[in-house]
C-alpha cells in the first residue's frame, strides 16, 4: 500500500532543537510544508553527511514555507550530544525528532525490524499533513538534500494550480501540462 496521499496519524515525541529539547507532534506538520528526514543512528558515517547537506539547503526551504526535521530511533538525549560533539551536525538548527519507541518510523513505514534502525526515507509533507513525495535508499546510498527545492517548488505549484502538472526536470516558471484528450499520445 502506498503512502503517497495519507495523512500524518496522531503523535508526540521528544526532539533536540537548538539547545532545547521540545515536544513535537503531529500538529507541528500542520500549516505548512515540512520535509521529514529519517536515518538510521546518530553517531554513523553517512547520516551525519546527508544531515548536514539538509542544513546546508534549510534556508532555502524555509524561504519556500517548508520546515524540516530530521528522525532516528536515537533519543533527544542522543542528539544532543551527538550535536555536541560532532562538527557537522552541531551546524544544524532544524529540530531532530528521537523515536526511541519506533512510533514514528513505524509510521512512515521505514523501520528496519532486526536493526531497530529507520531506512533513508525523506518524506514532502503538505500543509494538510498529507504525504505528498517519498524518497527511500539503501543504507549505503546518501542522499542529495537539494533535490527537494525542486521537488517542493513542483508540489506547490501542483497544489496551487489543480488540473495542471510539472514534467520531469520541471522547474519554477517552465511550461507544465494540463493532462486531457488531446495530450494522449503525444507527449
Amino acid at each position: 500500500m502506498s503512502i503517497i496521499g495519507k495523512q500524518i496519524e496522531p503523535f508526540t515525541l521528544q526532539a533536540y532543537r537548538n539547545g532545547d529539547f521540545v515536544e513535537v507532534t503531529d500538529e507541528d506538520f500542520k500549516g505548512k510544508w515540512s520535509v521529514l528526514c529519517f536515518y538510521p543512528a546518530d553517531f554513523t558515517f553517512v547520516c551525519p553527511t546527508e544531515l548536514e547537506d539538509l542544513q546546508e539547503q534549510y534556508d532555502e526551504l524555509k524561504k519556500l514555507g517548508c520546515e524540516v526535521y530530521s528522525c532516528s530511533a536515537d533519543t533527544h538525549f542522543v542528539h544532543k550530544a551527538w550535536h555536541d560533539h560532532s562538527e557537522a551536525i552541531g551546524k544544524i538548527t532544524y529540530t531532530m525528532i528521537g523515536d526511541p519507541s519506533h512510533k514514528l518510523i513505524r509510521m512512515f513505514d521505514v523501520l528496519r525490524e532486526e536493526e531497530g534502525v529507520a531506512d533513508r526515507g525523506t518524506f514532502i509533507i503538505d500543509p494538510d499533513g498529507v504525504i505528498q513525495a517519498v524518497e527511500i535508499n539503501a543504507d549505503g546510498i546518501g542522499r542529495d538534500a537539494s533535490t527537494l527545492i525542486d521537488k517542493i517548488k513542483a508540489a506547490q505549484y501542483v497544489r496551487n494550480h489543480p488540473g495542471e502538472v510539472c514534467p520531469a526536470k520541471w522547474k519554477e516558471g517552465e511550461e507544465t501540462l494540463k493532462p486531457s484528450l488531446d495530450l494522449v499520445g503525444k507527449i
